[in-house]
């Protein structure tokens, strides 16, 4: 049985060698380009139905289908501060307005989280004349703490 560590390599390698676009592979499986993404690359939990759809359009083996389909474990980087690049910049935007974000989110909804469970996302290029731009609309639900 191949390990879900194995089936993201490969899935990566199918790509590439099929020269297919996280667009194409997302309207295959039915699902949009940010949540197949993620799907494919560990994140998420695909049904059946899905796995089969992304298994048939990049060539992947029965196992494949299998691990696509079971639970992962979620945000798992390889390093507790992200050294690729971009995703460290992610990581310096969380540290530099994480405090804004959460006291912007309080002030407007009260005590609580944004979801990542009831969750959506897009990723989208803006034009702009002095260079594109990167957009990322995320939308979670509020979920207030509760008293007991």
């Amino acid at each position: 049985m191949m390990s879900r560590a194995e089936v993201t390599e490969l899935v990566v390698t199918r790509k590439l060698h099929k020269k297919l676009s996280w667009t194409a592979i997302a309207e295959a499986v039915g699902q949009s380009k940010e949540w197949t993404t993620a799907a494919l690359l560990g994140q998420m939990t695909m049904t059946e139905d899905q796995a089969r759809a992304a298994a048939r359009i990049l060539d992947l083996p029965e196992d494949a289908v299998v691990q696509l389909q079971v639970v992962p474990y979620k945000g798992s980087l390889p390093t507790s501060v992200p050294t690729d690049p971009l995703i460290y910049r992610f990581y310096e935007l969380i540290n530099v307005y994480g405090t804004t974000f959460k006291a912007l989110i309080n002030e407007e909804f009260g005590d609580g989280i944004m979801s990542a469970i009831d969750f959506k996302m897009d990723l989208s290029r803006e034009a702009d004349p002095k260079g594109d731009r990167v957009q990322i609309v995320m939308s979670g639900k509020f979920l207030p703490y509760k008293t007991y």
